[in-house]
């Protein structure tokens, strides 16, 4: 049996018009009494209907149709998540433009952080840079780093504006790599519409449903999952700033007295079983919590049942925990379990982790005490794609594979975008035939889908790709060698970061420091493995490393010369 899930089902409408009628039209008619509820600083939460944010979104649009923004113009915005935010991205969109948010300076320094901005700015071209108050310097530097005319326009308000025509993109979303340039994915209207109905319909989201989140909105699971979601269909929304959760986890688990809805990291739930005490969810009732989607990294079932413990008194249940898969080249989502079960942890054996060849599972279990301690060696599924959403495992030369088997995963359907803005290319990621070689290794098994993660050139942080010739680049200076006899593969393994550094040397004193520089960038839970010798680096014929045959080549045991360094 091939793995080959859903089938393409097309919306029915014209191009362009159909997420347009359900993102915009409820900005000529608000709901009564729903909208937003804004975090503030002092613990408290400020509200505003829709009618006040559509009121405000149509006036902005009047100012920016005033100086010129007509449909199809790509408008960006460095805006924190705040009221003028929201009404700016819906002005944006009320004037028929494509919206592409930035992120604010985070712990950046300023030249880095103009550097990233004007690395976007040169490939969006945008027809207006928008900035709030504070960031308007950096806005600025950004701007003329990337040689492009003008000043940033400051949020304003004008004469509130009919609905203009749109163009066919409604965003234009910027990867969450920190490789080099980044890469803007073109999400169209229908892309929208396909993956916001995929995402209520599997979450099982009603429009009665309040929804809650500390996501940043600059980020494809904050935007769309978290945020245009709820907005579409103007459910209530309760917003924090990813700050807020940081100082005050317990905060974001208030929110669950009334919203049925979120998503996070793995690493979010992790952290609020560790930073909240009990008493703090005293009076909670969580049993209306409907959805806990997880995403964005590889899932840790330890830190599932860690939170399940803490919430379960409280009326939390584990059915409520979506583990699922997505990217922005999808516009958002591809796969989450809809089934009211536990998710299914399975510990494969490593050694037959080999693309082509079937996986060989030691042992499984649905989340529970079993999961405790198990933090490593474990891989949670990610659901079971639907019926309009094709999900197949191919080998190194796109053939189909039978489940079970290690490959490639490829996405097809509605909601895969149709490229990268400007003519960028991807690395591993490449859009070919209407569908999305996605660069993840990944089988299925029992029917669900187990993402280990990238297939040799990067490995994600914090919901962040880190590419290898970043690593590469600063691993040459510090080991001396020069990049060209250094190479870092990503490894992919079950429930752990890995990378192997491959070194065209027969020594290693530097290694220490390799180790120390690796841990600072990937986080001190990352295996590393250094190989040292001479004829390790193996390249194809245009000079690129095989970064992934290499690393399979050292574990069958047929890379001679190699040297694996013991760890410390």
């Amino acid at each position: 049996m091939l793995c080959v899930r859903g089938a393409r089902r097309g919306t029915g409408m014209g191009k362009g018009h159909g997420m347009a009628s359900t993102l915009r039209d409820w900005l000529d008619k608000p709901r009564a009494g729903r909208g937003v509820h804004l975090a503030a600083d002092d613990g408290g939460w400020e509200f505003r209907e829709y009618s006040e944010i559509a009121s405000a979104a149509r006036r902005v649009a009047g100012a920016l149709i005033a100086d010129g923004i007509r449909p199809g113009d790509v408008v960006c915005a460095i805006i924190p998540t705040d009221f003028t935010c929201v009404e700016t991205y819906f002005g944006v969109w009320a004037a028929g433009a494509t919206m592409c948010l930035i992120t604010p300076p985070l712990f950046q320094d300023g030249d880095d952080y103009v550097a990233h901005v004007a690395a976007i700015l040169r490939q969006a071209d945008p027809k207006l840079t928008i900035a709030s108050g504070h960031l308007t310097p950096l806005a600025a530097r950004a701007l003329e780093a990337a040689g492009l005319p003008g000043s940033p326009w400051e949020p304003r308000e004008g004469v509130e504006a009919n609905l203009a025509d749109i163009g066919e993109l409604a965003i234009l979303q910027f990867t969450s790599g920190s490789s080099g340039e980044p890469r803007g994915v073109r999400v169209s209207w229908d892309n929208l519409e396909a993956n916001i109905e995929l995402i209520a319909r599997v979450a099982g989201f009603h429009e009665d449903d309040d929804v809650a989140s500390w996501l940043p909105l600059y980020h494809d699971m904050g935007l769309i999952g978290c945020f245009l979601t709820p907005l579409a269909n103007q459910a209530n929304l309760w917003l924090m700033r990813p700050d807020h959760f940081i100082r005050d986890p317990a905060r974001w688990l208030e929110c669950f007295n009334r919203a049925k809805h979120t998503a996070a990291p793995p690493f979010a739930y992790a952290y609020a079983a560790r930073r909240i005490k009990p008493e703090q969810l005293e009076g909670l009732d969580l049993s209306g919590w409907k959805t806990a989607l997880i995403g964005a990294e590889p899932i840790d079932p330890h830190s599932l049942e860690a939170f399940a413990r803490l919430a379960e008194p409280y009326g939390f249940s584990r059915h409520a925990f979506k583990p699922a898969y997505g990217m922005a080249e999808t516009t958002l989502l591809v796969t989450l379990d809809n089934v009211q079960r536990d998710p299914l942890a399975i510990r494969p054996d490593n050694e037959s982790l080999a693309f082509g060849r079937p996986v060989r599972i030691l042992e499984q279990h649905t989340l529970g005490p079993a999961s405790v301690g198990a933090k490593t060696g474990w891989v949670v599924g990610c659901g079971t794609p639907e019926e309009d959403v094709a999900v197949t495992i191919v080998d190194d030369d796109l053939r189909e594979l039978p489940d079970g088997h290690l490959g490639e995963i490829v996405v097809g359907g509605a909601s895969v975008c149709e490229g990268y803005h400007a003519g960028a290319e991807g690395k591993s990621t490449r859009f070919m035939d209407g569908k999305v070689y996605t660069g993840d290794a990944g089988f299925f098994h029992e029917g669900q889908l187990f993402v280990l993660g990238r297939m040799g050139d990067s490995i994600k942080v914090r919901g962040r790709s880190v590419y290898v010739e970043d690593l590469e680049s600063r691993l040459a200076e510090v080991t001396g060698l020069g990049k060209g006899r250094i190479v870092i593969v990503s490894v992919p393994g079950a429930g752990t970061k890995g990378v192997a550094l491959f070194a065209e040397t027969s020594e290693a004193p530097w290694a220490d420091d390799a180790r120390r520089v690796l841990g600072r960038r990937l986080g001190d839970d990352v295996d590393i493995t250094i190989v040292v010798g001479h004829g390790l680096i193996q390249r194809t014929s245009s000079g690129k490393p095989r970064r992934r045959y290499m690393w399979e080549h050292l574990q069958s045991g047929n890379m001679e010369g190699a040297t694996v360094l013991p760890a410390p």
